[in-house]
């Protein structure tokens, strides 16, 4: 059986690798490093969980280990999907390379600029990032990348299916031809081939395990279930979930449930808080701090149930989960080998339960041809009702009163059984209303205004100019409103017709 002292590592490498706990490599541990370490470019499949990292760590901190890096010009670049992946494998060269002295620089997003400038022009061996905010810092005239000798794209298939495709052909045209590149997947899709081909040069393919499978230590479970109603589906599909973490009990130390939307991931967190589950969410539009806080918590035992979307379902190592829910089922058919991946790592036994309705059959048929077998399907713990189900819609169903139906249009017929007043109704409005064919009657519209209409005070009817030798403005003939006449326009050359024109005319 091969060891790790078998492969040619550095002794100071070995020395931490030992106090790791690790004695015998994974197969694609044993099959990756000795080309690796020959200086080859290596494209390695393998399925989630088998020790990918370690398996471009180890040979980099050995490649790495003779020289020294100059300021802004890294030697060697790892590039990873997402934050916490790319977290996760500087934690790794922490702990194999603590006997060599060599630097590094993690550049993701979520953290200040300034912190990753003052370590860039300190000179690092192994820059490890995101494309995107490498990208970023080689715009701002922060990085040189003529200097690297490895390239590692980590999660290749993720990377590409994310869509960093430009961004990663840009990254490359900027390294020197001369580098060595290490590709590392989960799956290949035929589509990466052309990237492989490109950017590899006589790569060594190692394979260990068919593309596309789950763990043998991973006890699968479909569990189907048809909503009541179209609008009832999630909220239906969220007690289904509780229903299954209840009915495993103890066995459920901790879990990881999948959902394919952040809004969902943060919809499904609050209500297992609701209903008192020690849960938490996770996903890309969360602080980075406040991100990495939730998986340390989720780790040591504090949170019990992390809600993820799939920024959380590649390549994360957290040995201990003992459970893996699909809230909902992957619309890529490739992400479900990788979330039920972070449950039976190391060897041990896990639990993968995927909630389905029918309109997820198709994802399902996409699913079962990609690993090859069938999801074995269970009985479902809850079954939902029609009633039971939909407790708001029956409330308003029994607040309405039954048998009453409008009468508007419909003259004075009345039903039988007049209906009770509310309580808060007031005495007034108990006296029977004068309808006028079928409309509202005047005490429908409340009481009279006092002013107008019916009430006219007497100054609006005066004339605004008193007539000479006419009556005083306050008698009660002024008051009187004076009939409309239609006027005329004057000609120039009219007879006045007033008295005063009269008068004036004399």
């Amino acid at each position: 059986m091969t060891k790790f002292s078998d492969l040619s590592l550095n002794p100071k490498v070995l020395k931490a690798v030992e106090e790791a706990g690790y004695e015998t490599p994974t197969p694609i541990q044993a099959g990756a490093i000795p080309p690796a370490l020959e200086g080859q470019d290596v494209l390695g499949i393998a399925q989630t969980g088998t020790g990918k990292t370690a398996s471009f760590t180890l040979p980099l901190i050995t490649a790495l280990a003779r020289g020294r890096a100059r300021a802004r010009m890294p030697r060697s670049l790892v590039l990873c999907p997402t934050r916490e992946l790319a977290a996760q494998v500087a934690e790794n060269f922490d702990t194999y390379a603590k006997y060599v002295k060599l630097t590094k620089a993690l550049l993701i997003g979520g953290v200040s600029f300034k912190e990753q400038d003052a370590l860039i022009d300190k000179g690092v061996d192994v820059l490890i990032a995101t494309p995107g905010r490498l990208l970023d810092h080689f715009e701002r005239g922060k990085l040189i990348l003529n200097d690297v000798k490895v390239m590692v794209v980590d999660e290749a298939d993720r990377m590409l299916d994310m869509g960093f495709i430009p961004d990663i052909e840009r990254i490359f045209s900027l390294t020197p031809f001369t580098r060595q590149t290490l590709f590392f997947s989960a799956t290949m899709a035929p589509e990466i081939e052309r990237i492989t081909n490109t950017f590899l040069s006589n790569p060594a393919k190692i394979e260990v395990a068919r593309q596309a499978t789950a763990s043998d230590t991973i006890k699968q479970a479909l569990v189907s279930f048809k909503p009541t109603r179209r609008d009832q589906s999630a909220k239906q599909k969220r007690q289904m979930l509780r229903e299954i973490i209840s009915s495993e009990g103890e066995a459920c130390k901790n879990a990881i449930i999948f959902c394919n939307r952040k809004v969902d991931v943060d919809i499904v967190a609050k209500s297992m808080k609701k209903h008192g589950l020690n849960a938490e969410a996770i996903h890309g539009d969360l602080d980075q701090s406040h991100r990495m806080r939730t998986l340390d918590g989720f780790r040591d035992g504090s949170i019990t149930f992390l809600v993820a979307s799939d920024v959380a379902a590649r390549g994360l190592d957290i040995p201990n989960v003992s459970h893996v829910l699909n809230y909902d089922v992957p619309s890529h058919a490739e992400d479900y080998v990788h979330r039920i991946g972070r449950t039976g790592r190391a060897g041990r036994e896990g639990r993968a339960f995927t909630i389905a309705i029918p309109a997820d059959d198709k994802y399902l048929g996409a699913i079962e041809s990609l690993v090859g077998q069938p999801i074995p399907a269970v009985d479902a713990p809850w079954t939902p009702s029609a009633r039971g189900s939909t407790p708001t819609e029956d409330k308003r169903a029994d607040d309405k009163p039954a048998g009453r139906r409008s009468t508007r249009g419909r003259g004075d017929k009345q039903s039988d059984q007049p209906a009770k007043a509310p309580a808060n109704q007031s005495a007034s409005e108990d006296k029977p209303r004068n309808r006028r064919g079928g409309g509202r009657g005047r005490d429908d519209r409340g009481p009279k205004t006092v002013g107008m209409g019916d009430h006219m005070p007497g100054f609006i009817a005066l004339s605004f100019e008193e007539r000479r030798g006419g009556p005083p403005a306050d008698s009660t003939e002024s008051t009187k409103p004076k009939p409309k006449r239609r006027t005329r326009s004057k000609s120039a050359d009219e007879t006045p017709k007033t008295e005063d024109d009269a008068e004036t005319a004399a």
